[in-house]
């Protein structure tokens, strides 16, 4: 049995968070969960005895929405935060925080820690200044907190909304003759779950405050990601591009990932293609 053995996960709902204590339950962890959908991370008293590690998952996280519902972004992902080390300081228990790609437009690629922030949206911002009262309560306070700052997480269960489940449900409709998607050129570095709720556990012993990628460390185009998906699916159909670009975006990037490779001794052990073979096979179950 781990040293920790009572573990909160904020976001315990969410497509991530469901992983992860899924995956931590078979680990032989005892899981405290706290969801958006049933309280308010920014507001509500966080009092949870004898917890020893809080993996903080809870926050808006869909990048569009954020544009229009600003507010509600920095409030939850910033003030929630701030609760959460709270939390970690009066129980003094360690923290691993999911933060998000917040370097805007690469300077350079792979994309390290040391590359400077730009975050391109409300919700990168949000997750930027959340990542800065860690820092600040880890050197004030002496909350260990490891930043995780991942790419694009993918696999079975996760929202419609995001691009590789509609392009998977697409691909499979019979009643749709084509894929049709916004613009076929931007690429990203796409990471299947299971790698990254490993790589988030890994993290649970960790006694200082630092801030680590994760990622595959390649990027694949939208076009690349609908053509993998129609061959493991064995399936052919036209592709539609409607050229909208989305606002400020970002055309190819992926992440330097050695810094947490060495630190943790973990490597992403599924390929895209893998991820969607495994994707399609719970479709198919279900």
């Amino acid at each position: 049995m781990s040293q920790v053995e009572k573990v909160l996960v904020t976001g315990s709902n969410g497509f991530v968070g469901q992983n992860l204590v899924s995956q931590l339950r078979r680990s032989g962890y005892e899981v405290i969960t706290f969801d958006l959908e049933n309280g308010d991370i920014a507001m509500d008293r966080l009092n949870y005895s004898n917890v020893k590690h809080v993996f903080h998952l809870a926050s808006k996280v869909y990048v569009p929405a954020s544009w229009e519902n600003t507010f509600d972004f920095y409030r939850t992902n910033v003030m929630g935060t701030t609760n959460v080390l709270e939390l970690c300081r009066a129980n003094h228990c360690s923290l691993t925080y999911i933060s998000s790609y917040v370097y805007g437009t690469p300077q350079y690629l792979p994309v390290d820690e040391k590359h400077p922030v730009s975050p391109a949206s409300p919700y990168n911002h949000s997750k930027l200044m959340a990542e800065e009262i860690c820092k600040y309560y880890a050197q004030t306070f002496d909350v260990p907190v490891v930043v995780l700052r991942p790419v694009n997480i993918y696999g079975p269960g996760q929202n419609i909304s995001f691009l590789v489940p509609e392009i998977i449900q697409q691909v499979l409709n019979k009643s749709r003759d084509y894929v049709e998607v916004m613009d076929l050129r931007p690429k990203r570095d796409f990471l299947y779950i299971d790698d990254f709720i490993n790589a988030i556990i890994s993290t649970i012993h960790m006694d200082r405050f630092d801030i680590f990628n994760i990622g595959s460390g390649y990027s694949l185009s939208v076009e690349e990601i609908i053509k993998t998906t129609m061959h493991v699916a064995g399936i052919s159909k036209p592709i539609r591009s409607k050229k909208i670009e989305r606002k400020n975006e970002v055309w190819d990037v992926y992440v330097n990932i050695q810094k947490f490779k060495d630190t943790f001794h973990w490597e992403p052990k599924i390929s895209f293609g893998a991820g969607i073979k495994k994707c399609l096979e719970v479709l198919s179950l279900s």
